[in-house]
This record gives structure tokens, C-alpha cells and sequence, in this order.
């Protein structure tokens, strides 16, 4: 029950971003997005120090998702985890982070973003070419929807298993 609420309210999102204001409502919508990625993937044991850690989502780039998304978790928690969300200047910080979404600004230094396959930091994207370079999510807009695109081989490589109730809703992509 609780997850056909979730699949529910995650392809709701994809079918109303056009309905709504363009910029500021999508990144509402792809902050609720982000929110539900989180229900739907399951980390490494040693990405968290303890059961209390919270999930760490960090934004490298200039985004206005991290407002978006602070106002999305607000007061919630997942599996008894609450979220932090950081902001990064280096991409060299996301070890300490269980979410790393790479705003559009950082465009041009993708690939060398992407470069570290760091184990357990399911990275989460907003341009055309971020799976190609190693991405393992990709929110994609299209006819001013956000759909969902994933790396399943880049998702293995960092040891995050996706459900495949989220695979089935996504654009799959392999290496």
C-alpha cells in the first residue's frame, strides 16, 4: 500500500510539471523527486556510520533545488533517518554524502566530476550528457516534464541497489 502511494505520488510529479510555473515548480518537482529517489535505493551498510546518520544530500553547482528540497524534507525522515543537506564547492567532498546532485552550472566539468566512482553516493543529475559521463540518475525534462533516466551500470558500480519498482517508471540506461 505504502509504496503504490509512493510509485503514485512520483509519476503524479512527472505528469504535472507542465502544469505549473516552469522554473521555480520544477525544481519543486524534481526536490519531490529527489525525496522519493531515496525511498527507492538501498546503500552500502558502510555508507552510514550508524542507523542515526542522516542522509546526506549534497549540491555541487548553483541549484535552486536545495531550497527546493529543504522545503520538501522538512520534518520528515526515511527509515528513521532525517536529511542534511549540504552544499559543495569541491566534488571531492561527496564521500561524506549519500545523495550528491550536480546542478547544470557544473556543465563543463562533468566528466571530470564524475570520474570518481565513489561507493555508495547515488549522484543525481540535470544535463543531457550527465548519464553518458557516469551519472547514475538523470532528471531529464521533456514536453516541460521531469522524467527520470538511470545508469543501472554506473548505480552497480557504486554498489546502490534501485528497485525495480523505480526502474520500471525511469528511462533505463546502460553502459
Amino acid at each position: 500500500m505504502v509504496f503504490q502511494v509512493g510509485i503514485k505520488f512520483i509519476l503524479g510529479i512527472a505528469l504535472t510539471v507542465g502544469a505549473m510555473g516552469q522554473a521555480a515548480d520544477e525544481y519543486q518537482v524534481k526536490a519531490a523527486y529527489l525525496y522519493n529517489l531515496a525511498k527507492f535505493v538501498e546503500w552500502p551498510a558502510e555508507s552510514f556510520k550508524n542507523a542515526q546518520d542522516p542522509i546526506a544530500v549534497c549540491i555541487l553547482g548553483q541549484s535552486p533545488i536545495a531550497e527546493a528540497f529543504e522545503t520538501a524534507v522538512r520534518g520528515k525522515t526515511l527509515a528513521g533517518r532525517s536529511f542534511l543537506i549540504r552544499p559543495l564547492q569541491d566534488v571531492r567532498q561527496s564521500g561524506r554524502c549519500q545523495i550528491l546532485f550536480v546542478g547544470s552550472s557544473e556543465r563543463k566539468r562533468l566528466r571530470s566530476l564524475l570520474e570518481d566512482k565513489a561507493k555508495g553516493v547515488l549522484t543525481v543529475g540535470e544535463v543531457d550528457t550527465f548519464i553518458k559521463e557516469g551519472g547514475v540518475v538523470n532528471f531529464k525534462l521533456d514536453d516541460g516534464k521531469v522524467r527520470l533516466q538511470i545508469n543501472v551500470d554506473a548505480a552497480a558500480q557504486r554498489r546502490l541497489k534501485i528497485s525495480s519498482k523505480l526502474l520500471a517508471i525511469a528511462e533505463i540506461v546502460k553502459n
